[in-house]
Order: C-alpha cells, then sequence, then structure tokens
C-alpha cells in the first residue's frame, strides 16, 4: 500500500516520484547508487527517514555530505557484505540495475540487507528502441542516452524479463509502476513505457 503523506514531485525524476510515495514515513531507507544523494534528502525532509548512501565516484560523495546525506564510498559490484540482515526497511537502486555486471547477486542483497527492494530502470521493450533495433541500429534515446560503445550499461531488460527473473528467483513483486515521462502506462505497458519501477520483497 502506498505512503498517506503527500510527496512533492522531485523536479525531472518521475521514476524517483514513485519511490518515494512508497516509503514509508520513518522508515530505515539505503540508497545503492546514490549520486549526489537527491533523493536521500528528499526523503529526509519529505517522510523523515534515517538512511545511508552508496556511492563510488569521488564528486557524487563530495556531493552527497554537501547535502548533509550519510554516504558510504563503495563498489556496489563487491556487494553488502558489511550491512547485517534486515537492516533495513527499504534497500533501493534506481537506474543503477542495467548497469550492473553481478544483477542476480545485488537483487539477492537487496533482499537480505533490507524488508522491501524497490529498482528502477529503463525498459529495453519500448516500442521507439524496438523500431531502431529493427532499422540496423542500437538503441539512443531519453533513457538510454550512450553509444553503444561508451555505454556503462551491460544488463538491459524488458518488463517481462524483470517479472521472469522474479518468478524464478524467489522475488515477489508487491507494486509495478510504468511509465512514459511523467506519465503512467496501463495498456500494452512492456511495449509503451520507457521506465519502470518495481517494489518487491522475499516471496
Amino acid at each position: 500500500m502506498n505512503a498517506s503523506l503527500p510527496v512533492p514531485a522531485i523536479v525531472g525524476r518521475a521514476d524517483l516520484d514513485a519511490i518515494a510515495a512508497w516509503v514509508t514515513p520513518g522508515a530505515s531507507v539505503l540508497d545503492l547508487g546514490c549520486g549526489e544523494g537527491v533523493l536521500l534528502k528528499y526523503l529526509q525532509e519529505s517522510r523523515e527517514v534515517r538512511g545511508y548512501g552508496i556511492e563510488i565516484s569521488d564528486a557524487n560523495v563530495l556531493a552527497c555530505v554537501k547535502n548533509s546525506v550519510n554516504v558510504i564510498q563503495s563498489d556496489l559490484e563487491a556487494g553488502l557484505a558489511g550491512f547485517d540482515a534486515g537492516s533495513f526497511d527499504f534497500v533501493i537502486l534506481s537506474q543503477t540495475l542495467q548497469a550492473m555486471r553481478h544483477t542476480e547477486e545485488i537483487i539477492m542483497e537487496m533482499l537480505r540487507v533490507g524488508r522491501q527492494g524497490i529498482v528502477s530502470f529503463p525498459n529495453f521493450g519500448y516500442w521507439p528502441q524496438r523500431l531502431q533495433i529493427m532499422r540496423g541500429h542500437m538503441p539512443l534515446s531519453d533513457v538510454l542516452p550512450y553509444l553503444w560503445y561508451n555505454t556503462p550499461n551491460v544488463h538491459l531488460c524488458t518488463l517481462s524479463d524483470f517479472e521472469d527473473f522474479c518468478a524464478t528467483h524467489g522475488v515477489r513483486i508487491l507494486e509495478r509502476i510504468v511509465m512514459q515521462g511523467d506519465r503512467r502506462i496501463s495498456f500494452a505497458p512492456n511495449l509503451r513505457a520507457s521506465v519502470a519501477v518495481y517494489r518487491f520483497e522475499k516471496a
């Protein structure tokens, strides 16, 4: 069930708005690949959450400190061994799943460390991207802005791919929001949505 308190919009990131609406007031949160700490700062101010971010970039870690966000500099590919099981209410991975080399491991670690996981990622099944592939080119779009030779994305997936993964890995999907821009999509989402957001737990 969505949290009851209203949450003002995070400018430019509709997926972060969806994530923030799922985080209950006063919850403990671990934000993986937290960037400049925008989401955590936002949740601290609007939801009074307690939490940490994990980030590898020196510049982003410095930005987190300036944003008064607790941050740990670490490589997510190394796992979350420094955190005890059940340490957080929510573990969040926004727009980073597709850049992870060890996808299975990070999702399982999210559910070891947290009661629930939340991810957002670009939907590779979005119809303009399918069309670009049919025309012989790797997709290039607002949510996939990199060229094939300089992209950080290594494991792109569709909505159906992610849901199949959950079904075969003991992961129960609690809620799903799919969108194109800031507009939510209900009809033919795997074809018409560019971004997906999922909330899930251990089955």
